[in-house]
This record gives structure tokens, C-alpha cells and sequence, in this order.
């Protein structure tokens, strides 16, 4: 997984990935709490390169974490929403 860009952002941000294999993905975005705050992705993805954008027009500034799981895989990142 790459880092998002740009960073830091506002409002929008890009999260691209790479799937070796086909499996069941799942890309999430946590407050520094741990809290969900989004779901961008939660199916079944066949191996390719990926591009999603991520809104956080409604959510405060902070440091954000986004965090990638498909297979066995799993990949947590920072992220900073500046306002």
C-alpha cells in the first residue's frame, strides 16, 4: 500500500494499493481514537492496481489512519487532515 497523497490534505485524499491475488478487501479509515469513520472498500477485489478517493469534508483536522486488509494481508498507514 502507498501513502495517501497529498499529504496533509483537504479536503480529499488518494489511497492507491496493489492485489497480487483476488480476495476479499477491506480499506478503512479510523480518528485517532480508533474509531471507524469511513469504509471504501469492503468486497471481494480481483488482483490489479487500485485508486480510491477519501472525503473528510465532515470530519475534524487530525491524524487519521487508514488500513488495508485483503487475504492474510494487513497495513495500517497515517494520514493528517488539515483544515
Amino acid at each position: 500500500m502507498k501513502q495517501n497523497y497529498p499529504k496533509p490534505f483537504n479536503p480529499v485524499t488518494n489511497i492507491e494499493f496493489d492485489l497480487p491475488f483476488t480476495n476479499h478487501t477491506r480499506l478503512r479509515i479510523y480518528n485517532s481514537m480508533g474509531q471507524e469513520v469511513a469504509t471504501l472498500v469492503n468486497e471481494e477485489l480481483p488482483a490489479g492496481s487500485y485508486k480510491y478517493s477519501f472525503n473528510a469534508e465532515k470530519l475534524p483536522s487530525g491524524v487519521y489512519l487508514y488500513k488495508l486488509e485483503s487475504g492474510g494481508f494487513v497495513e495500517t498507514k497515517k494520514m493528517t487532515l488539515v483544515k
